[in-house]
């Protein structure tokens, strides 16, 4: 199977030469180049009972490598499972319109920090208008910056359960089968909350403006531009409840721990060209193939790396952190939820006992004699290897 960390390795020098890339994206290029190799280090492990000997090499870690979010999702997933209430969830998705692509590159920090702002403001304050709910929620919001087809795509999914505390804290109100907030309700908040930190970062020259959008820098062509996108309906989605915790945590595995792009969709690489599979949303969701230069996926692929501890899944309201003891608290009492015994006790699982319950495969199990234990007998250094800014160590 081709994988991202082959077309790195085979054309990641030659793309590295023709561009300057950010510390962020240059590191993160790097760290999948060397994930699983010699050159992060590892261990050596020997069988007790025939002596077999396998090598094992260090994970890269990194958060966009599609190698390294298997466990992390499992883990993440295990502490979740701590903040499900038995109610229904609605998953409701904002999008911003594609006019603010160019801007959105060029200043990732600021208007992904805008998104999920304007996304939690709307949310948060229409949800404690008695009109529709009139009470306090608490949601989880995941942020995705691409599309099928690796361009820029940046959207907001949350998963909001089906209700809310009251400002006294002593019940627990349910919200209407069908999501508590018009879709358009919705749609036209955000689209007030959105344009309205875009303005305060403009006219405080937080923005930067690159080859594109350098014209918005005169004050009339930005009031012009702003004044379209008022007129312009913005897109929210919002699908029916999941049907139980199970189906929650089923989505939020999908959705948390995504990479741009899966290994398993790259089809091909040969002369210089990546072929992947591609879903078209826009025509039935079918699925399709396309071509690219090497140069156009890495381009593409880069375009999703968030810049650096910015933070892509965030929790609000009752779910927040410093509700989690408190307020979230009280709603597992007024819902009846089941309240578990050992908390996350999962999460303290090491990888190996984490891949046997998950797949039921004991990787400490000699795979060459079936009967013997694999027991660590050296560890592996780091082969010259050091990302830049980073000192030698294992990982």
């Amino acid at each position: 199977m081709i994988e991202i960390q082959d077309i790195f390795i085979q054309y990641g020098d030659e793309y590295r030469k023709n561009h300057k890339l950010p510390l962020h994206i240059l590191k993160t290029m790097i760290a999948i180049e060397s994930c699983r190799t010699a050159e992060l280090g590892g261990h050596v492990d020997e069988c007790n009972e025939c002596g077999h000997v396998r090598i094992s090499y260090n994970s890269c870690r990194n958060r966009h490598c599609p190698k390294c979010q298997t466990l992390a999702k499992e883990r993440w997933l295990e502490k979740r499972k701590e903040d499900l209430l038995p109610v229904g969830y609605f998953h409701v998705v904002f999008t911003i319109p594609q006019e603010l692509n160019y801007i959105t590159l060029t200043n990732q920090t600021e208007m992904y920090s805008i998104l999920f702002n304007a996304v939690s403001e709307t949310l948060l304050e229409l949800s404690i208008d008695k009109k529709y709910l009139g009470a306090e929620i608490g949601f989880m919001s995941i942020l995705h910056t691409w599309g099928q087809n690796l361009m820029n795509h940046p959207h907001i999914h949350c998963v909001v359960p089906s209700g809310g505390l009251t400002f006294d804290g002593t019940k627990w109100i349910n919200s209407k089968n069908d999501f508590f907030i018009p879709v358009k309700v919705l749609s036209r908040k955000f689209r007030g909350k959105f344009l309205f930190y875009l303005k305060k970062a403009y006219y405080s020259n937080a923005l930067k403006y690159s080859t594109g959008i350098e014209e918005l820098t005169e004050k009339h062509i930005f009031q012009s531009f702003i004044g379209k996108l008022y007129k312009k309906e913005w897109v929210v989605y919002c699908k029916a409840p999941f049907g139980s915790s199970e189906h929650v945590l089923e989505y939020l595995g999908r959705y948390s721990h995504r990479v741009a792009i899966s290994n398993h969709r790259i089809v091909n690489l040969e002369n210089g060209y990546v072929t992947f599979k591609w879903r078209d949303y826009k025509d039935h969701n079918k699925e399709k193939f396309m071509t690219l230069t090497v140069a156009e996926f890495m381009r593409r692929f880069f375009m999703h790396v968030l810049p650096r501890k910015f933070v892509k899944i965030r929790h609000y309201g009752i779910l927040s952190n410093r509700n989690r003891s408190t307020k979230l608290q009280k709603c597992k009492e007024l819902t009846d939820a089941v309240q578990s015994k050992s908390e996350n006790s999962d999460v303290k699982l090491s990888a190996a006992e984490l891949l046997l319950k998950l797949t039921g495969i004991d990787i400490n199990i000699c795979s060459c004699c079936g009967k013997g234990k694999m027991i660590t007998k050296d560890k592996l250094d780091r082969q010259n290897y050091s990302p830049p800014g980073e000192t030698n160590k294992i990982a």
